[in-house]
């Protein structure tokens, strides 16, 4: 890592950063992260009183999320004229601590971290139906771009292998429902609306159910309770896979970051997305996907499309004044 001359950031900016690193999708939308400001930067910590215990026994999920909110807070502060060194997974010192960010002053900001940046609060998780139209190549290979310069590696499945992830997909979601502990935890962080919670997936970010179950996405309708319309999805669905060479802490997060730079470069393209993550969760199935010449892992799966409407944002919390350690306020 470079050894920069540290920097100091107005408390005012900082906000507006911490404000973009909470707009980061997280799993369940539980929002499994905490920010420690310091004078020349910022910890990012890993809550781990939000780790989905079911869900995510080894807290796979948790540093995903925690990686997509400290890549909104690295687009952020470059934004804001600002270059960010990182360490990741300091040590055993700190087993919370999942980066330490460091800040300099630069002299410009790229066109393309300000694009990402205002993609940030126009990123939402979108469960409706898409378009049924290709994906260009071009807008295809962006993407593969964008996570190779977070180390990752993107793969867009043939017709033969969506069908495969698609049926593995289908098997995870029938054995999650199954559980009973998971039926608990899913009920549990989807919110009826006028409850006033800042996090969980509320009603309206739920969707419609797919008329004939091809695509199975999560149905958190049934953790609320309620009916949900059923409807034609697009009949072939674009389907990638994100992939990192480690499968541990320091390359969850990787891939985090790899995801949310993803997600914010489809974002600029018009895309939205959907994690399709059930089979990721059930490691029998996960490593079905495994690429045994390179030996990398599957760590996320996705959805990605041309939407005929907008998602709503899931909520959050407001950023508030300064304080030392907290999950949204600087």
């Amino acid at each position: 890592m470079a050894n920069p001359t540290s920097g100091s950031v107005d408390r005012g900016v900082m906000r507006d950063c911490v404000r973009a690193a909470i707009a980061a999708p997280s799993v369940h939308n539980t929002q499994p992260w905490l920010f420690r400001v310091r004078e020349d930067g910022v910890d990012v910590l890993v809550d781990r009183s939000r780790r989905l215990r079911t869900l995510d026994p080894l807290g796979r999920e948790m540093f995903v999320s925690v990686g997509a909110a400290l890549f909104n807070l690295r687009v952020a502060l470059r934004a804001h004229g600002f270059e960010t060194f990182i360490q990741r997974c300091p040590g055993p010192a700190e087993p919370d601590l999942a980066a330490r960010v460091r800040v300099a002053a630069a002299a410009q900001v790229p066109s393309a971290a300000q694009k990402l940046a205002e993609a940030v609060r126009l990123r939402h998780t979108n469960r409706r139906p898409f378009a049924d139209r290709l994906v260009p190549d071009r807008v295809l290979n962006d993407l593969a771009n964008a996570a190779a310069a977070e180390q990752a590696s993107l793969l867009v499945v043939d017709d033969v292998l969506r069908d495969g992830v698609l049926s593995l997909t289908r098997t995870a979601e029938k054995r999650l429902r199954d559980d009973d502990q998971y039926r608990a935890e899913i009920a549990a962080w989807t919110t009826p609306g006028g409850v006033g919670r800042r996090d969980g997936v509320p009603r309206e970010a739920v969707g419609p159910r797919v008329r004939d179950a091809a695509l199975p996405l999560r149905d958190f309708a049934f953790g609320l309770g309620i009916p949900t319309v059923t409807v034609e999805f697009e009949a072939n669905p674009t389907i990638i896979l994100l992939l990192s060479a480690g499968d541990d802490e320091h390359a969850w997060l990787r891939a985090g970051e790899a995801l949310q730079r993803v997600l914010l470069t489809a974002t600029v393209r018009g895309l939205a997305a959907t994690p399709l993550s059930q089979l990721t969760e059930i490691p029998a199935l996960r490593s079905l996907l495994a690429d045994q010449a390179t030996g990398q892992v599957v760590q996320t799966v996705l959805r990605v499309g041309y939407p005929f409407t907008a998602a709503r944002a899931t909520p959050r919390p407001t950023v508030t004044p300064p304080a030392s350690v907290s999950r949204c306020t600087t």
